[in-house]
């Protein structure tokens, strides 16, 4: 089968990229598996890393970039949140609590949708609200899986520790009782995409009164069976 486009500098991009989803290379590695010459194969990977479509390793070897994983990332935004709602509104239904979903973007974390509770406090999140990443149990879960050294960095000023997301891996959620705002509990898990990687978090979250101090005991299950859901959504979506 001809992969040709017809446009060189192009099909020789995505002969780099596609020689760099098999993991890292060298340079000399990346001529040998793609038949480039070298000067070629040099030239079209810097120009890739430019654009943020290939990086480097702590080893100095090329690897695919980050702007992929935020194309892939808006690729899914809208089987998302398109799953998002009734899945949200069910879950608000269950625990009588407001139900969020969040994703990362950059230091912060952004509610894309959410189920807000009928009638009594309105203590939930708009959608579109800009939250910190240092405080609260979605940022705990939208940190937790990172790569050790954004890990680390994510840390930095954090009101929870290394020791906390051990937890939250372990257990697959994450809690949080006045972390982010005072006499506001939450528990979130995470949501994955086809890959596996955690793209974003489902929440519940009320007063303490309410949601009490060890608010998982009371909500991770549900919570836990609703992000599956939307994995689900992505997953089944990939295989369509």
């Amino acid at each position: 089968m001809d992969n040709s486009s017809g446009v060189g500098v192009l099909d020789k991009a995505a002969i780099v990229l596609s020689a760099l989803e098999a993991g890292p290379a060298t340079l000399a590695q990346l001529v040998a598996s793609t038949h480039l010459a070298r000067p070629t194969a040099h030239r079209l990977a810097v120009a890739l890393e430019h654009h943020r479509l290939v990086s480097r390793d702590m080893q100095g070897r090329f690897v695919l970039g980050p702007r992929l994983a935020e194309l892939a990332a808006a690729a899914g935004e809208d089987r998302l949140l398109a799953a998002a709602g009734p899945v949200l509104g069910a879950l608000r239904d269950h625990t009588g609590e407001s139900a969020q979903l969040y994703r990362r973007q950059g230091d912060q974390r952004i509610c894309v949708a959410a189920a807000e509770k009928q009638m009594g406090l309105r203590d939930s999140i708009p959608v579109g609200a800009t939250l910190t990443m240092l405080a609260g149990s979605a940022a705990q879960i939208l940190l937790a899986w990172e790569e050790p050294d954004r890990l680390h960095r994510g840390l930095q000023g954090a009101k929870f520790t290394a020791t906390i997301l051990s937890g939250v891996r372990r257990r697959g959620w994450a809690q949080s009782v006045g972390e982010r705002e005072l006499g506001v509990a939450s528990v979130s898990a995470p949501v994955r995409g086809p890959s596996g990687r955690v793209i974003a978090a489902v929440s519940v979250s009320g007063p303490v009164e309410r949601m009490s101090r060890q608010p998982g005991r009371l909500h991770a299950a549900s919570v836990v069976a609703a992000a599956n859901r939307l994995s689900d959504v992505l997953k089944k979506a990939e295989e369509a």
